[in-house]
């Protein structure tokens, strides 16, 4: 990997906190096989395909975390909504779903990583020739997807206004931006360009970096070891070139800038 392709952001050794875990609590490192939680309807992220595999950015690195582990790995299904619950219940090892870290989700879970950073992005049709910033979507009307908040964070931001009309999925706003009932689609720059990789033409970025969104493995709380092995990997990951290589894989070619692809600062695992 080229070194220039890498924003050094100081990629923190979360070894520096141990000893903090649970007492008695298993951890990942002591199971056999991997329960992952991964999306099933984002393409170049986590998609389940007709023949039931599942394929995409978030698949791929958790198939390389399970394997430098030296674990196996069985993939789960998890919708948005359910990304907190099959972690704290039990359902899963680890979630890798977009999952963006928050300190109201530090609260119920732990986070290792990011292993990605990305940032809010807008999706239009190309046709529209006119916008080239948020400002130039004033007044228009941005698909909402339920459950998720980018356009309330487009607002907080920029103070601007903007109509939603409620979705319950992306592929939904697709359809919608289809049919032009909506102008824009509002949400993480990977998501966006998953959906144009699929799409093939028809659709751009804007490129408005309107907020940074870091991107971590979820896991369960009290496990200081794992997640500090987890963050190693990702460490190597960066290092070695895999994590450009995997970028590039997915998202090459859909307008997404991979001219630097940026190391994320870790979170410290406790």
């Amino acid at each position: 990997m080229a070194t220039g392709r890498i924003l050094a952001a100081a990629v923190l050794a979360a070894g520096a906190v141990s000893g903090c875990g649970q007492v008695g609590k298993e951890s990942l490192l002591d199971k056999e096989t991997l329960v992952v939680g991964v999306r099933p309807d984002l393409p170049g992220l986590g998609l389940r395909r007709p023949d039931g595999h599942y394929e995409g950015f978030d698949i791929d690195v958790a198939r390389h975390v399970a394997d430098r582990l030296g674990k196996k790995v069985r993939f789960v299904k998890v919708l948005a909504s359910e990304r907190i619950e099959v972690l704290t219940s039990g359902r899963a090892d680890l979630v890798f779903a977009t999952l963006s870290v928050t300190p109201e989700r530090k609260t119920k879970i732990a986070f290792a990583g990011p292993y990605y950073m990305s940032y809010q992005d807008i999706l239009v049709r190309s046709d529209e020739r006119g916008i080239s910033g948020v400002r130039d979507l004033k007044g228009r009307r941005f698909c909402a997807v339920e459950g998720a908040d980018p356009v309330q964070r487009l607002r907080a931001v920029h103070g601007m206004t903007a109509r939603t009309v409620p979705a319950k999925s992306y592929d939904e706003c697709m359809s919608m931006i289809k049919a032009r009932t909506v102008d824009a689609i509002t949400t993480n720059d990977v998501i966006l360009a998953g959906l144009i990789r699929r799409e093939g033409r028809g659709f751009r970025l804007v490129r408005a970096r309107i907020s940074e969104q870091n991107t971590g493995i979820g896991l369960g709380k009290g496990d200081v070891e794992g997640c500090e092995a987890l963050n190693r990997v990702i460490t190597g990951m960066y290092q070695d070139g895999t994590a450009e290589k995997l970028m590039r894989r997915w998202f090459d070619g859909t307008g997404l800038d991979l001219s630097i692809i940026e190391v994320p600062q870790f979170e410290g695992c406790v």
